[in-house]
Formats: C-alpha cells, sequence, structure tokens
C-alpha cells in the first residue's frame, strides 16, 4: 500500500493530498530517510512523521483495505511516539493561550491601562 494512502486510512492526515504534500516536503521517513507518496509500506515499517511541530513515530500493524474509524486505528498502528514529544504538544497549547484570543478586536481603555501599569511597575524595578 502506498504511504500517503496508509497515512489517509489510519486518519494521520484528513485528506490524502495532504499526506501526498507531507510526504513530498520531506516530513514522512522511514529510517531517517525522506520518502515518496508512492512507496510501499509493509506490516513492522517504522515511520516518522512530523505534523504540528510534533514528531509522531508509529509502527504499522497491518493493512487496511480502505479508510477505518478511528476506534479501529490501534489494529493497524501502534503508535510509539515518546512522551517527551507529546509534552511539547501541551506546552504549545499553553503558549497559544498566552496571546489575545484571535477576533477579540482592539485593546480596551482597561487593557491600555493594566499595559502602562505593568510598565511602570517594570520601570520602578529596574530603578532600584
Amino acid at each position: 500500500m502506498r504511504v500517503d494512502k496508509y497515512l489517509w486510512a489510519v486518519r494521520y492526515f484528513k485528506t490524502r493530498s495532504i499526506a501526498t504534500n507531507a510526504c513530498k516536503k520531506g516530513h514522512v521517513k522511514i529510517g531517517g530517510e525522506s520518502i515518496k507518496p508512492s512507496r510501499n509500506v509493509y506490516p513492522t515499517d517504522k515511520l516518522e512523521i512530523r505534523k504540528n511541530q510534533i514528531n509522531y513515530q508509529i509502527e504499522i500493524l497491518d493493512l487496511p483495505k480502505s479508510r477505518v474509524g478511528a476506534k479501529l486505528v490501534n489494529i493497524y498502528c501502534n503508535d510509539i511516539t515518546p512522551k517527551e514529544n507529546l509534552e511539547k504538544l501541551d506546552l504549545l497549547k499553553y503558549s497559544q493561550d498566552y496571546y489575545r484570543k484571535k477576533g477579540a478586536g482592539r485593546p480596551t481603555k482597561k487593557d491600555r491601562r493594566e499595559l502602562d501599569d505593568l510598565k511602570e511597575n517594570a520601570k520602578d524595578d529596574i530603578d532600584l
């Protein structure tokens, strides 16, 4: 089975064209080597997939005939991603919450005053 079709079938990518583009960009590797989207994969192959700034590692257990449901994905692949990589995902989520939410609009007068107070306090701390 082609690697782009496999990644789409086990729901690592939403569409097959996104999986193909990821292969072309070198985000999918087998044994440390970038692979083409047309490369065949077999059971016991280990894939490394870079997606959303995280390196996922999966082991192929079996090849599905077509796209499978989310509950059946574990039959066809085993996720062997190290915990450190998954913790990076949590850190990315927390860092995005620090900034203003998209669509929140311009800062209000209250926001501006809080920023001014913060700057004054920082300036007072530096003068000491």
